[in-house]
């Protein structure tokens, strides 16, 4: 890519367009930073700004991470800040829109806050979203909130049922009767021994240590052998980590069953938040508190700091300015970060000894003039999923519209990783195909469930890439010395992005963007 590329990278960038073979329905993929992050890679040579500006803080990035701490800060009554939206404003809570229908681009549900997210219930008492222990009705998933297609039926839930040998049936209960038991569990230093956010979670060694083997080492050792269970928690590490339960660490799949132990008096520990847009309205309303005039369209090309301060040379539009400031807080992944941050290593941090495992993901988003006709069993619910299918399934976005009757319309959000492939492989073998091609294994899991007359109704298909979409915890990733530094900065440069937690959820990138706030406010 030339200068110019470079400096017009920004939002969206079209990679390719295809159409569906059976109707010619429209195929368009989309790369959100793909452009502005390969030229980073590629060292160009950097702009001479044509302007300067002072400020006490920026905030280099706009996802989750990046809003909390500019959240955090206008509550506080903090004005003397900047926010740099970075390639794609609201990041992996992004959302997109056509012909009147909302849909996630990213992250689409948000469970109830556990004892130790704080931050989270504030969050949504700001919204307005939840008042004492009760949750905004609109906001709770309705039912029927999941199924599963399985044996050429539907089942209600996604722990396989239909068909399941009794013995089987009575190994899934053994396991989520000992997840319970563990999500009580506390560790020596009376900290409960999975919690989110995890730096909330105790530090008791003995517990630890399940961070050095994967989780189905773990399961082996238990005695957890029944398929159906397998293929479930496999499905769950897919769902939230992006890699297959072989490389998860142990300690990470259990957390993702014992960390969450949200409360309501109007829903049941189960129940998640959602909207039509994913967490886009919640992305929105922290920008709002932010102010449009603090939230500026650009990127950072280049981080210096010193001892009296920073200064951050940024892309806004056309121009390359350059932004003096008190302190900086860095919310962009760290695998861009080591290209922005001029040595980053001497804060601790070198991505070549530290480096992290980033899964791909591939979110579809389908509209549909019409719904499918539905076989038997279940019916539609918010998340669909296919036993031993192709894909993670897909969620409806107008499963929460409240309405007398159905809509006519509709959008599915299907969800695909590459598991079992190295990080980069699964990258590469993303980007090398058409949108068609990327869309079949999506497609396939369709035709299984609707036969091949679903794509009859689909007006548009919209493809989503997200090369670097989650650092996905790998076994060790509890012990990562680089991240243990960044955590503890406090001088000129911060950091807050879930990638110091070492796994991408809401709940986590949120509670470093406050950190830092904290840490600017004193």
């Amino acid at each position: 890519m030339d200068r110019r590329g470079f400096l017009a990278a920004s939002g969206l960038m079209l990679v390719g367009c295809s159409r569906l073979a059976r109707h010619g329905t429209p195929i368009e993929l989309y790369a959100p930073g793909l452009a502005a992050g390969h030229a980073l890679r590629g060292h160009p040579a950097l702009p001479v700004p044509s302007a300067t500006l002072q400020v006490d803080t920026v905030i280099v990035g706009s996802g989750v991470a990046g809003l909390s701490a500019g959240w955090q800060l206008a509550r506080a009554g903090f004005k003397d800040f900047l926010v740099l939206s970075g390639p794609e404003l609201y990041g992996n809570a992004a959302a997109g829109e056509a012909s009147g229908l909302v849909y996630p681009r990213g992250a689409h549900y948000l469970p109830l806050p556990s004892s130790e997210s704080g931050h989270i219930r504030e969050l949504l008492y700001d919204a307005g979203l939840l008042d004492g222990m009760r949750y905004d009705e609109a906001a709770l998933i309705h039912a029927p909130q999941e199924r599963l297609w399985i044996g050429g039926r539907w089942q209600e839930g996604l722990m396989p049922e239909h068909g399941v040998a009794p013995h089987e049936r009575a190994e899934q209960a053994r396991f989520l009767a000992h997840m319970h038991q563990l999500a009580n569990t506390r560790g020596n230093d009376g900290r409960r021994v999975f919690a989110l956010p995890i730096a909330a979670a105790s530090s008791d060694p003995a517990w630890r240590a399940l961070d050095r083997i994967n989780f189905a080492q773990w399961l082996d050792r238990e005695g957890y052998h029944a398929p159906s269970l397998r293929w479930y928690l496999d499905y769950c590490c897919q769902d939230d980590y992006g890699i297959a339960l072989a490389d998860t660490s142990a300690w990470a799949g259990l957390h993702y069953f014992a960390s969450r132990n949200g409360q309501a008096s109007n829903a049941d520990e189960h129940a998640v938040l959602t909207w039509p847009d994913g967490l886009n309205p919640l992305a929105r309303h922290m920008a709002q508190r932010v102010g449009a005039d603090r939230l500026r369209a650009g990127h950072a090309l280049r981080i210096d700091t010193g001892a009296h301060g920073a200064v951050v040379l940024a892309q806004l539009g056309k121009r390359t300015v350059e932004i003096r400031a008190r302190r900086v807080i860095c919310a962009m992944p760290l695998h861009v970060a080591a290209h922005v941050v001029t040595d980053l290593a001497a804060l601790g941090y070198d991505a070549t000894l530290h480096r992290q495992h980033h899964a791909p993901w591939l979110v579809a988003n389908v509209l549909l003039d019409r719904f499918p006709t539905e076989a038997a069993g279940a019916p539609l619910s918010w998340d669909n999923v296919v036993y031993r299918g192709r894909s993670l399934g897909y969620v409806v976005s107008s499963h929460q519209l409240i309405r007398a009757a159905r809509p006519e319309r509709t959008v599915f959000t299907a969800y695909q990783t590459l598991p079992g492939m190295a990080a980069a492989a699964s990258r590469q073998h993303m980007l090398a195909q058409d949108a068609e091609t990327l869309f079949a294994d999506i497609a396939a899991d369709l035709d299984t469930v609707y036969d091949w007359r679903w794509a009859r109704h689909a007006s548009h298909v919209e493809l989503t890439l997200r090369g670097h979409a989650m650092t996905s915890p790998t076994p060790g990733f509890l012990d990562n010395a680089g991240l243990a530094a960044l955590r503890q900065l406090d001088g000129p440069l911060l950091f807050a992005h879930s990638d110091l937690s070492g796994f991408s959820v809401f709940e986590e990138a949120a509670w470093w963007g406050v950190q830092a706030a904290h840490k600017i406010l004193g």
